[in-house]
């Protein structure tokens, strides 16, 4: 049977984005209409819009979800016997973690839309990423997730 999840988010791209592509397709339409016809514009729209749609849907899809057994974070899952310290970030200190501060060897989901993210150590020694840090719109929710999860093994 399985466990209900203690934390579940989904990354989805924000709706201003879904606006601005909405804007690019009917661009790319009018611009390639007017010169080339009907036809070819409503080719090229067609095409970018399911391009676009394709892109957000799977970049926007990815799953944070933390569960009595494991933590997901995107395409990655680890068992929670192997997290360590959960630190949750906001602003500058989130900016930071994602750039001059990253260690190359950590495992990122990164999502550059979303305000905060959650730094969490490894203690697996043969796991080569010494920390997880994962983009989140709570990263206080999700650190508390995390950290239940460290107490309740304890």
């Amino acid at each position: 049977m399985a466990d209900a999840a203690a934390y579940r988010e989904r990354l989805s791209v924000p709706v201003r984005w879904w606006l601005i592509a909405a804007a690019a397709v009917v661009t790319l339409f009018v611009i390639t209409a007017v010169p080339a016809g009907l036809i070819a514009g409503t080719a090229v729209g067609a095409l970018s819009a399911v391009l676009l749609t394709v892109l957000f849907l799977r970049y926007g899809g990815a799953l944070v979800e933390v569960s009595t057994e494991q933590f997901r974070a995107g395409k990655a899952s680890i068992d929670r016997a192997y997290l360590g310290k959960a630190v949750p970030l906001t602003g500058d200190d989130a900016r930071n973690a994602f750039g001059r501060d990253c260690d190359p060897r950590a495992y990122l989901v990164l999502r550059s839309y979303l305000p905060g993210a959650v730094r969490v150590e490894l203690t697996d020694p043969h796991d080569p990423a010494p920390y997880w840090l994962v983009a989140t719109k709570h990263p206080e929710q999700l650190a508390a997730a995390l950290s239940q999860s460290s107490v309740a093994r304890s």
